[in-house]
């Protein structure tokens, strides 16, 4: 963050100051574990927990002024509304970096690796300020640009959204000189009645945009193309097709990983990634189209790629245990992401010959087609040919499966019984498990992980006893 004393905070934020007049040097945290020496402390109340039972542990913890919606102790700033009075000084401090280069991201699935490949590329060429985590509403947004500094030349904003006016609202904070849409899909249906009223919702990025600034968008749906008519500045696409500004072409699988030939204006050039998915192609292409238009050659841009690595948790992790591939995707949900995972599942099966387990969660937010996208999902399962459909507490999955399907349906009420039916998984087999974050899907592949290591362990002393 940019050095300013609490008087200038005070100001910018429309609220009192109480105390000594201190200068803060580092950024905005909420937790108050996270406070060092110079930062400061949100004394946010939220539904569980409130912020203002925290500032004494901040405050011992180094941090020098505490932004709060009553009375507290130390240096402190009283505002109406503390997250409110977060994005006042955000703006301003995104305002007062006229060096500073926002990326923003948004779309129905793929911010966070898209987030997390660009960082890897972007932060090869100079300082790149990037979210922690899940931030990417009125409170993450604003934290992530707190960070950057004078010397920050890239800061990537994710652009997440519950309603109508969400992603405009983080635009005015942000001010992007880029945006980016992924793709327009159905997470999060059930907030907002009509994938119409998500796209809409999406393409305030687009329209938020300056003419100076660049929108970017993905050819993955059909609405997210026509953002286009929303900025009068530049527009480019990316995706496979011949019409597309980035695409790939020749792409294939190999150990369940993509490998492409990227062609940007500058030419063609190979990629491999690292992180699994033939769905991780649109993210790549994403990465690629605002390093083209931030002037990174295109051999920086397939280097990086190929190169980078994603460390979101619950995301396509893979465990590669004795004879057992677990691919745990439990951080969250929708109909095409689930999809996306179930191919992943059938290549990395196909290769190493062993049968293919889905165990699948609940998908939430999808409103009233909840049982219809689950029972798609299933179907699709079996047209892909997926050997164990283990339902996990939703068994409208297996609504639709035909009754001659090849997959076996296995209708468990909790994650114990799927716990039972995962003692039937044999080596060279392939795990996935998938469901929205509530249902805390992770730890079922965490038992399964366990259960299958006490297992093997337990075959290798019986063949050493018996050898």
């Amino acid at each position: 963050m940019i050095p300013m004393k609490a008087s200038e905070i005070a100001a910018v934020i429309q609220g009192k100051l109480h105390g000594e007049d201190v200068t803060a040097t580092e950024a905005a945290v909420i937790n108050s574990a996270e406070a060092i020496s110079g930062s400061i402390f949100l004394a946010i109340k939220g539904e569980k927990v409130d912020g203002h039972d925290f500032v004494s542990d901040a405050l011992s913890r180094g941090a020098v002024l505490t932004i709060s919606s009553r009375t507290v102790e130390g240096p402190h700033i009283v505002v109406a509304d503390v997250v409110l009075a977060l994005g006042k000084l955000a703006q301003h401090v995104r305002s007062n970096l006229l060096n500073l280069t926002v990326i923003g991201i948004t779309g129905s699935q793929g911010k966070t690796t898209t987030k997390e490949l660009l960082t890897s590329v972007l932060s090869s060429a100079a300082p790149t300020v990037a979210p922690h985590g899940n931030y990417n509403n009125e409170i993450g947004a604003p934290l992530s640009l707190l960070h950057c500094t004078e010397k920050t030349k890239y800061c990537i904003v994710e652009m997440g959204a519950r309603h109508k006016g969400d992603i405009a609202h983080l635009c005015t904070i942000a001010q992007p000189n880029i945006g980016v849409v992924l793709k327009v899909g159905t997470a999060h249906l059930g907030e907002f009645g009509s994938i119409e009223a998500i796209a809409e919702t999406k393409s305030e990025l687009i329209s938020s945009l300056s003419t100076e600034a660049i929108g970017i968008l993905g050819t993955y749906d059909s609405f997210t193309p026509q953002m286009a008519a929303l900025h009068k500045g530049k527009n480019l696409t990316f995706g496979e097709g011949v019409e597309c500004d980035i695409r790939a072409t020749d792409i294939e699988i190999r150990e369940g990983r993509a490998h492409f030939d990227l062609v940007t204006p500058e030419g063609r050039s190979a990629v491999g990634l690292r992180i699994v998915g033939l769905h991780q192609v649109a993210n790549a292409l994403a990465v690629a189209s605002v390093a083209t238009v931030l002037g990174f050659s295109l051999d920086q841009i397939a280097s990086g790629l190929s190169t980078a690595e994603s460390h979101a948790k619950w995301r396509m992790e893979i465990s590669e245990l004795p004879s057992l591939v677990l691919i745990n995707d439990a951080y969250n949900a929708s109909p095409e992401a689930t999809a996306a995972a179930l191919q992943t599942l059938v290549h990395f099966a196909q290769e190493r010959g062993g049968e293919s387990w889905a165990f699948l969660g609940k998908m939430h937010e999808l409103g009233e087609s909840s049982d219809a996208d689950h029972a798609g999902v299933g179907t699709l399962a079996s047209e892909l040919g997926i050997d164990h459909l283990v339902c996990v507490g939703a068994p409208s999955y297996g609504a639709k499966i035909p009754s001659d399907s090849a997959t076996t349906v296995h209708l468990c009420k909790d994650k114990a019984q799927a716990l039972d039916i995962a003692a039937h998984i044999n080596p060279g087999d392939v795990v996935l498990v998938k469901a929205s974050r509530s249902e805390a899907l992770e730890e079922l592949a965490e038992s399964i992980s366990d259960q299958w290591m006490s297992s093997w362990m337990a075959r290798v002393k019986e063949s050493d006893d018996n050898s």
